[in-house]
């Protein structure tokens, strides 16, 4: 392979992923005991190899460019990647360390990743975990992510996608709802109540309802006085709280149908389920961090759904 880089331009690298995460020329100098000048020659000289400028100077303050963000999260991983193979070929690191950054939606996030971590961090305490809840599509390189947790899994080579679950959907309603509307008995009956609706942020479409009927699936678009953006839980504490009927996972309101607090409703027609997924980049290095996570959320066995009658 064809030399790319030389030493003064992988020290160049690596002051100017010192300025970029400090904030400031004179405090990465410092780190690295060198001049404020030399790290001002360093990125100059990147600036000029790449025909981009990296940062916006000011008299007290820099900023990255958007070239320079994309450059420091691809510097930075790679970094980080010379780093733990560095360590890992010569010992040093028998054990994963360092931060794990994970984005996961809200319902998944809630009831499955958040209450497994401490477990997590009980078995490998040198690694700290970083966790961005919520429904937006995240970008993997640009904001510097290490894994995802996705219903859908992404259509990109770049990206690995590991089966977690399908998790299974429940038409649910208060108690307080039925005694006032009824018990739907079939798909027909839903017209004539309060659905709550479920808006995708990335789209801004209404979710269709799953349901199966003799051996058939269904996608059946409902209609109500309410309606709920990017937080999906915002629908099951509507339902909770008697204002209709609401689809969720079973695993987000099994707690509430043992307590009574809900009911699930159409029951014969349920059983449908959407599929959830691990995602992380396809690097040909993945950080010890990156893989004890992968197989402790694989292996990590949920709490049994329990159904009620």
């Amino acid at each position: 392979m064809q030399r790319q880089f030389d030493d003064l331009m992988l020290g160049s690298i690596e002051l100017f992923c010192l300025a970029a995460e400090l904030g400031s020329f004179s405090a990465a100098a410092n780190m690295a005991s060198v001049t404020p000048a030399a790290v001002s020659r360093s990125v100059s000289r990147l600036e000029e190899r790449l025909g981009v400028r990296l940062f916006v100077r000011t008299t007290r303050h820099i900023r990255l460019t958007d070239g320079g963000r994309a450059y420091f999260e691809q510097c930075r991983q790679a970094l980080s990647q010379l780093v733990e193979a560095e360590r890992e070929v010569t010992g040093q690191q028998l054990k994963p360390a360092g931060v794990l950054k994970i984005s996961a939606p809200t319902t998944y996030g809630h009831y499955r990743l958040l209450p497994i971590l401490p477990a997590f961090r009980s078995r490998y305490p040198d690694v700290k975990v970083d966790v961005h809840i919520s429904n937006r599509n995240i970008d993997f390189v640009e904001e510097g992510y290490d894994l995802a947790v996705r219903v859908r899994a992404l259509a990109d080579t770049r990206i690995i996608a590991r089966p977690l679950e399908d998790a299974e959907l429940v038409l649910v309603a208060s108690p307080d709802y039925l005694r006032r509307a009824g018990t739907p008995q079939t798909l027909a009956d839903l017209a004539q109540h309060d659905c709550i609706q479920f808006e995708l942020p990335s789209s801004g479409r209404t979710i269709p309802w799953l349901f199966q009927e003799e051996g058939r699936e269904l996608e059946l678009l409902t209609e109500g006085g309410y309606r709920v953006s990017d937080d999906v839980l915002g629908g099951v504490t509507l339902a909770r709280h008697g204002a209709g009927l609401f689809q969720a996972y079973r695993f987000v309101v099994q707690e509430d149908l043992l307590r009574g607090t809900l009911q699930e409703v159409l029951r014969p027609l349920g059983g449908r389920s959407r599929p959830y997924s691990l995602l992380y980049p396809h690097n040909r290095f993945v950080p010890l961090r990156v893989r004890a996570f992968v197989d402790f959320l694989l292996a990590y066995e949920f709490a049994t759904t329990v159904t009620v009658d």
